[in-house]
């Protein structure tokens, strides 16, 4: 069993709340916009990370995560892009990994909109966490944890901030 804790688009900044609730995960994935290296070091000074690159990070993140990752999470194939689309409507590169890797959940950043959707065509579960940074469009800062138990993503939890709490950045 692994608790995970997911966030994506923080361009340079996570909430304090960030690191309080995911003191209690045991890997922490980051779906890209990660916008300073400096955010991967400061998580993975609390948990272990995986990451993917962006489309608005540059060379110093991008030497430390790839831009698809896919990887075994106890018996689940997760794949992680950041510009992927989600069911219906996945963007054309994305389409052709899920094909070629027939993951049992796809993780997506991007959109700063949160996203759990199962997808019956290719029996995936699609997350996208939302945004986790204070730049862009959306009004409340979003993550999630949740749990990877065997073939099963259970106790999934939402959390959300407003965006003018005050938070402390990285």
């Amino acid at each position: 069993m692994k608790r995970i804790g997911l966030i994506s688009d923080t361009h340079g900044f996570v909430p304090q709340r960030v690191f309080e609730i995911f003191t209690n995960v045991d890997e922490i994935w980051h779906a890209g916009d990660v916008g300073d290296v400096q955010v991967l070091y400061d998580l993975q000074a609390i948990k272990p990370v995986k990451a993917v690159y962006g489309n608005i990070d540059g060379q110093s993140v991008r030497n430390h995560c790839p831009e698809v990752h896919a990887f075994m999470c106890e018996d689940i194939k997760v794949l992680m892009i950041h510009i992927g689309g989600y069911p219906g409507k996945y963007v054309k590169r994305a389409k052709t990994l899920i094909e070629k890797e027939k993951p049992g959940l796809f993780i997506t950043g991007h959109s700063h909109i949160l996203k759990v959707i199962y997808d019956e065509n290719y029996d995936l579960l699609h997350l996208n966490p939302g945004a986790a940074g204070k730049f862009g469009l959306h009004t409340k800062i979003t993550f999630m944890t949740f749990v990877v138990e065997g073939n099963s993503i259970k106790d999934l939890e939402i959390i959300e901030v407003d965006r003018n709490t005050k938070m402390n950045q990285v």
